[in-house]
């Protein structure tokens, strides 16, 4: 598969989920699905603009970062599927943590590790936004 074509998939998946929850979510599944696509966001603009050296420490900055917005909503919102996306997204730092701290460069295991977690954050959100859907219909 090219690599064009995966970027251009991953992108309509964080979109599609993020158009899903706007559309048919409550609150925590529509901030949720923002912060996803602002981290999606940031991410491609840390690769595009930073300085190599300082990748690994702003990628693990920003991990840290959606941590925390999605620690935020589920003590705001109390909701099972923000509990799987924050131990989704607590494998994802840690993952960058070690890569950083054992000055590791990327590799396959890493690219495997990162895009299943980023997967099930997403898969996270559109369940939620699924029983946002089930609770307004009861």
């Amino acid at each position: 598969m090219s690599p064009v074509f995966a970027f251009i998939a991953l992108w309509l998946i964080f979109l599609a989920t993020a158009i899903f929850a706007v559309a048919r979510g409550g609150m925590a599944e529509r901030l949720a699905s923002l912060c996803v696509v602002l981290a999606a966001l940031a991410v491609m603009g840390i690769h595009q603009l930073a300085p190599s050296p300082t990748i690994p420490l702003m990628l693990l900055a920003l991990d840290g970062a959606l941590a925390l917005a999605l620690l935020g909503l589920a003590m705001r919102y109390g909701r099972a599927w923000l509990g799987a996306a924050m131990v989704a997204q607590a494998i994802q730092f840690s993952l960058h943590a070690y890569y950083f701290v054992a000055e590791r460069r990327h590799d396959l295991t890493y690219s495997l590790v990162n895009n299943l977690v980023t997967f099930s954050i997403v898969g996270a959100i559109v369940i939620g936004t699924v029983a946002a859907m089930r609770r307004r219909a009861a």
